[in-house]
């Protein structure tokens, strides 16, 4: 049995709030299925998506991705922002983004590097630190993509506040008709700072 892999990290609770709060008036503008909403409770930071994995690799996977983590100390984050990829105007996956420290860039490239070891090939588009709160339907015509844009223009969302990043979690993603259901599989801790 293969499971449906990614390396992620955890979005805290009362972060997952303020995002649904901070973007219900977007999403009422956005109805599904024009935009498929990311559960609040499914927000996360991806840093590499592993696809189909046996057991087996995982557990070596995450065998070596502890002794990463744990080589890594732990950092904040600042999240706000609205955006949009690849741009606004051609709006495919929603987002609020994240101010990353060089920690991140550390981390992830820490990450890539144990999974590169393993066989996993390397990422071939620049990371770029954000969390998808959205999706835009399959079949959209122009003038939804406009209704998006304006609805992208018309939302602020300021500063939201910071997340502490002090684990690496590798989850199962499971697709289900309602939405895909994340199981974390293992926690990689980090090295305190406190």
């Amino acid at each position: 049995m293969m499971l449906r892999s990614f390396v992620a990290v955890e979005i805290p609770a009362g972060m997952q709030s303020a995002l649904a709060r901070c973007t219900a008036p977007l999403q009422s503008a956005l109805p599904k299925p024009l935009i498929r909403w990311v559960a609040p409770q499914n927000v996360h930071l991806t840093l590499k998506f592993l696809g189909d994995i046996s057991p087996v690799n995982l557990e070596w996977l995450a065998e070596a991705l502890k002794v990463e983590a744990a080589a890594h100390e732990t950092f904040t984050m600042s999240v706000g922002g609205l955006g949009a990829f690849p741009t606004p105007r051609r709006a495919r996956i929603l987002w609020i983004g994240l101010e990353a420290p060089a920690a991140l860039m550390a981390l992830l490239r820490g990450i890539e590097s144990v999974a590169a070891r393993l066989g996993y090939p390397s990422e071939n588009h620049p990371f770029s630190p954000h969390l998808t709160i959205g999706r835009v339907g399959q079949n959209v015509s122009a003038t939804d993509l406009q209704r998006i844009r304006a609805a992208l223009e018309a939302t602020v969302v300021g500063a939201l506040g910071t997340v502490r990043v002090d684990a690496v979690h590798i989850f199962k993603s499971d697709l289900k008709p309602g939405g895909p259901v994340y199981t974390n599989l293992y926690t990689l801790p980090m090295k305190s700072t406190l």
